[in-house]
């Protein structure tokens, strides 16, 4: 059975694109400190790719902004902890030389999120963070507002995400989703397609 092509790609950052894994622990590990929060980063991490608020909640822990400051703070300080997954560099690269779009959906500030870019040399035609106009995954809202943006045929699309937050995201986008096991959720059966590394994408682009 063939795979599905697609013309049209978004990705997730962290456990795609980026391994963060020892930025976040930092961060969270300096934020605990602060507020004196009495929660080990494996329960956070237990949740990644939800939206900063909802894994406070998910916590027990009363949604600051102070708290989302004190974060985003102290990943910056070491923001060279983010290193790009194996082969990221080179297939970008691929992207823009056959002109295949692309676009972001994360739940990473725009902030940190436009600055790894950067540094990476990555270019969406599209970048979509956490706003207040939108809600956050597992809500399709900013998938969709990439869609409609860059005036995409969801039946084109899919969504390439690394936990079960990101395969509900793109279900609920009407959208393809594709699994990357190299990340951090755990591997399921109802992930129909699967990458052991961002290269293996070339075999779903149409």
């Amino acid at each position: 059975m063939s795979k599905k092509k697609y013309s049209f790609l978004i990705f997730d950052l962290d456990g795609v694109i980026f391994d963060s894994k020892k930025n976040m622990e930092y961060a969270w590990s300096e934020t605990c400190k602060e507020f004196s929060l009495l929660r080990k980063f494996d329960l956070y991490f237990k949740n990644v790719g939800l939206p900063f608020e909802k894994i406070l909640i998910n916590l027990k822990i009363k949604p600051s902004k102070k708290i989302y400051e004190s974060f985003k703070r102290n990943s910056l300080k070491k923001i060279d902890l983010i290193k790009a997954f194996k082969g990221v560099k080179s297939f970008f690269r691929f992207l823009d030389s056959k002109k295949i779009k692309y676009s972001i959906v994360t739940s990473k500030d725009y902030k940190r999120s436009k600055y790894l870019l950067k540094r990476f040399k990555i270019n969406p035609i599209s970048l979509h963070s956490p706003n207040k106009k939108l809600r956050g995954k597992p809500y399709p809202d900013h998938i969709l507002q990439s869609l409609k943006q860059n005036k995409v045929d969801p039946k084109k699309a899919c969504y390439i995400g690394d936990t079960s937050v990101d395969y509900i995201t793109a279900k609920r986008s009407k959208i393809g989703f594709i699994f990357a096991t190299y990340g951090y959720g755990k591997k399921r059966k109802l992930y129909k397609d699967n990458i052991k590394k961002i290269t293996d994408l070339k075999k779903y682009i149409n």
